[in-house]
């Protein structure tokens, strides 16, 4: 049976608050996590997957992110020398 929507929505609120307190948390940081984001994160290590993998992969991708956006830009550059 499902919970009462009381129950349900006092949920709703902890996890808002936790989304909300861990992101005051990342900003502090400056571990550049917008609320979305982070949520996917908290989402998926409640889910099992591994934080420190998950940690790894996030920088990853931001470093691939940063290469094809240098990538692009030298692109750019070069086509308007043209």
């Amino acid at each position: 049976m499902p919970p009462p929507a009381d129950e349900r929505k006092e949920k709703q609120a902890a996890a808002q608050q936790a989304v909300d307190i861990l992101h005051e948390i990342a900003t502090i940081l400056n571990c550049q996590l917008d609320r979305r984001t982070l949520s996917i994160c908290i989402s998926m290590i409640e889910n099992g997957v591994n934080p420190e993998a998950l940690a790894t992969v996030v920088k990853e991708l931001r470093k691939e992110a940063q290469e094809v956006e240098l990538d692009m830009k030298a692109k750019e550059a070069s086509q308007r020398r043209k």
